[in-house]
């Protein structure tokens, strides 16, 4: 079998987390030359490490703040240093802090809102010149289950405003690139196990309330975000763009 995304380089943002290391193991596996980013240098690094140990090709930049421009245009640059082109824009770096509406400061809506929309928005601008030369180039936002749904124990007045905003520019970001044969989609995931979720299945109240949410009764994994990833870096989605793949279990479903 050919490889999914043999030769495509894919700028891969947050890699030193969860899902963005996932990303960057499976795409390298499937050919791509990845360039990744986090703001930890030591996750960064042993991502780095793990993707070159499995034959994968892949350069990084750490620490990288996607919030500062500058950054956003320097991992592009890199990108183009290195590989001469970029193909895939995944964004999936994130950060949210949460608190019910009357409690929540301010500081922690605005972080919220620049560390969740603006550097989405800055990657994308930084990327847009090299992506609209680059044939059937594909950008992928990762959105959130808490844009269309929410959860009675989760404090997200920031975060479901954040996705919905990742949500409708994603949207807005196809239309623009339909003139270039971009296309851009999102990824909607819902509970996912990570270093973050997984201590809290340790409350019982918490536990029950949060997986009876979910169809398929068990959190999803980042493998599982990644290979939604794959499909739309991939050209197997080439006739598929403004469209938002919720990776949920079934949360927003009923």
């Amino acid at each position: 079998m050919s490889l999914r995304l043999n030769n495509k380089v894919c700028i891969i943002t947050g890699t030193g987390g969860s899902m963005g290391r996932a990303a960057a193991l499976l795409f390298a596996k499937q050919g791509a030359k990845v360039v990744g980013c986090d703001i930890n240098p030591c996750a960064t690094e042993e991502t780095l490490a793990l993707v070159t140990q499995q034959g994968g090709d892949m350069v990084s930049m750490s620490p990288c703040d996607l919030t500062d421009p500058a950054n956003c245009a320097g991992l592009v640059d890199l990108a183009l240093s290195s590989y001469g082109r970029v193909d895939v824009l995944f964004n999936n770096a994130a950060m949210a802090y949460f608190g019910w509406v009357d409690e929540i400061s301010d500081e922690d809506w605005y972080r919220t809102i620049d560390q969740e929309v603006n550097l989405v928005f800055h990657m994308v601008r930084a990327a847009w010149p090299a992506l609209i030369k680059a044939p059937g180039a594909s950008i992928i936002n990762t959105a959130s289950v808490s844009a269309w749904a929410s959860y009675k124990l989760l404090p997200g007045i920031a975060h479901s405003a954040a996705k919905g905003a990742v949500l409708s520019m994603t949207r807005q970001l196809a239309m623009e690139g339909r003139v270039h044969g971009l296309r851009a989609n999102s990824i909607s995931p819902g509970l996912i196990e990570s270093n973050q979720t997984r201590p809290l299945l340790k409350d019982p109240v918490w536990s029950e309330t949060m997986l009876d949410k979910i169809m398929l009764g068990r959190m999803g994994t980042p493998e599982e975000v990644a290979s939604a990833a794959l499909f739309f870096a991939s050209d197997e989605s080439s006739f598929i763009t403004a469209a938002d793949l919720r990776v949920d279990g079934g949360t927003s479903s009923w």
